[in-house]
């Protein structure tokens, strides 16, 4: 039985991290730039924060995710706010300057900065609760030993998504060369910025 909720957690964890948003242009930007772990670490930050929502819902902790859609608007200007600064800076950064960037930050840096991204998204929540209701795992709900394993599933299920997008991705990085790079940072700078001005306007 544990078993099965972890399995279904793990398809779910998988499900949700698929689609390509503003972390996976983030994740295959490092990837590129930087490095596979690099953007295996971005990618492991945003699994940590899907995991952090998904033990919300799992747990049936409704008085947080109240908490949290109420301050959506908040919450949305912060992340929206922070992806244009990524995305002006993404554009702004010249491929000389990467070493130094990757020195400066490092791979803390990569994870952390999409853990807030993540979680300055407090739809995810309804997100988690919609699908654990339709798959069944609704049942969770007051077995914290089951809950526990369902959270496990959510997080092992969206790193594996980031270590399949962020392996393959690096088989391309050896095709950059430097002028590849610049248009590279234009492009996934250009897409941040455009997610960013979008949760800003949502958020108004």
């Amino acid at each position: 039985m544990d078993i099965d909720f972890f399995v279904r957690g793990l398809i779910v964890g998988f499900s949700i991290a698929l689609p390509v948003g503003p972390i996976g242009v983030l994740c295959i930007r490092r990837t590129l730039t930087e490095g596979q772990l690099s953007g295996l670490v971005s990618g492991l930050g945003a699994a940590t924060a899907d995991a952090i929502y998904g033990a919300v819902a799992g747990f049936g902790l409704t008085f947080i995710s109240g908490i949290l859609i109420g301050q959506t608007f908040w919450l949305r200007l912060i992340g929206g706010a922070f992806l244009c600064y990524l995305g002006l800076k993404t554009i702004l950064t010249k491929t000389a300057d990467r070493a130094a960037s990757e020195q400066k930050y490092g791979l803390l840096g990569a994870y952390t900065s999409t853990v807030f991204l993540t979680l300055t998204n407090p739809a995810t929540v309804l997100s988690f609760v919609a699908v654990f209701a339709g798959v069944g795992l609704a049942n969770a709900d007051g077995n914290y030993l089951t809950a526990g394993i369902l959270v496990l599933g959510v997080f092992t299920g969206s790193a594996i998504w980031w270590l399949l997008l962020s392996s393959s991705v690096s088989l391309l990085r050896a095709k950059f060369n430097p002028r590849g790079l610049q248009w590279l940072n234009r492009i996934s700078g250009s897409i941040l910025l455009v997610f960013g001005i979008i949760a800003l306007s949502v958020g108004r």
